[in-house]
């Protein structure tokens, strides 16, 4: 089969790869319909911070079930979701289904081969059913959507809140929708880059360019001095971090879903404010697919089925056989780019189209 292969830092080969090998409880062979393409992927390509090489990469994907093992509640030819986190059962914390705060597990896209690739075996238990209302393009981005609303649902939302995110790439983005599908009055959204806050816009959030206003004070401008209930820091730079902890309310609740690019010094008149105001400082990590029927991944599944709005966060759709191209330019900063997809199967290609005419 074909694949993007990343043999060495700044080295990825579009080519042709073995099939892959079974593994794992009841596993099952889908085929890749789209795969998105994650800040870590960027990362894995140009800083060295793969585990190991050669590697496949992606992790944000969905597929067509191709085959399946005996007594399988799946079918081919049905249409999935694949949670990425292969966990180790034998961990206490993996038992009770915190899989991505355990001590031990596999990841698909980075401590193994993942979805830049014609097909996968994937665990059964992996694999979350999707409706065939919601077009495989948009289910690869199941994925970010959930971790946005794994650290949203970590906030306890008080009555006619006000939200800031801070960074508004696809996760900001998502974690913004949901700070209002779960109650926010007003939401905030600030960045750098002006074409990321122009489909802020068009989402319907109130925006601040943070090129030309100081955030802290446009957000106590707007708010009357109260600051923000709910601040989301979806950037991972130290400055972002601490706009995020000025921007907070009396009671505010921050939290970290950006991971942080370089150490930060706070100064002790702010962690004095943050003490005496009692914010609060949550960190959140990955998401969750338990339990059964209440998942999170099922929570974000339902609301791209309606208000959850996936296609304008989607810059580029192209084909695996241009990753090279995509990752060269994007590491060179000669293209603009929010949130790349590949689209892989037949199926995901017809559907793409289809989206386009429509």
């Amino acid at each position: 089969m074909n694949a993007l292969v990343l043999e060495s830092k700044g080295v990825l080969k579009y080519c042709r790869v073995d099939e892959p090998e079974p593994f794992g409880k009841k596993p099952v062979l889908v085929r890749i319909a789209a795969v998105g393409v994650c800040g870590s992927d960027y990362l894995r390509f140009s800083r060295d911070k793969a585990y190991h090489y050669p590697l496949i990469m992606g992790h944000e994907f969905s597929a067509v079930v191709e085959e399946v093992p005996p007594n399988s509640k799946f079918t081919p030819w049905d249409r999935v979701a694949v949670f990425p986190l292969l966990p180790d059962y034998h961990d206490p914390l993996a038992r009770i289904g915190e899989y991505a705060v355990s001590s031990d597990y596999d990841y698909f896209g980075s401590r193994r081969d993942g979805a830049f690739a014609e097909r996968l075996y994937v665990p059964e238990d992996n694999l979350i059913p999707i409706p065939d209302s919601l077009p495989l393009l948009h289910a690869a981005l199941v994925e970010p959507a959930a971790v946005a609303l794994h650290g949203m649902r970590k906030i306890k939302l008080p009555p006619y809140a006000t939200g800031l995110v801070i960074g508004c790439g696809s996760i900001g983005a998502f974690a913004a929708q949901w700070l209002t599908i779960l109650g926010c009055s007003r939401v905030f959204a600030a960045d750098v880059d002006p074409r990321k806050l122009e489909i802020m816009a068009r989402l319907g959030f109130d925006v601040m360019d943070a090129r030309q206003h100081d955030i802290v004070e446009a957000v106590m401008e707007r708010t009357g001095q109260r600051g923000a209930d709910c601040i989301v820091e979806a950037s991972g730079l130290p400055i972002t971090l601490i706009q995020a902890l000025k921007s907070a309310a009396v009671f505010g609740q921050v939290v970290l879903l950006g991971d942080m690019a370089a150490d930060v010094t706070l100064e002790a008149s702010l962690l004095s404010t943050f003490i005496r105001h009692e914010v609060t400082l949550i960190g959140s990590w990955n998401s969750k697919m338990t339990p059964p029927g209440k998942s999170e991944w099922e929570m974000v599944i339902h609301h791209m089925c309606s208000d959850l709005q996936v296609a304008p966060l989607i810059s580029h759709k192209i084909t695996l056989q241009e990753g090279p191209q995509i990752f060269a330019d994007v590491s060179e900063r000669r293209i603009w780019y929010n949130k790349v997809v590949f689209v892989v199967s037949e199926e995901a290609r017809a559907e793409a189209a289809r989206l386009v005419d429509e």
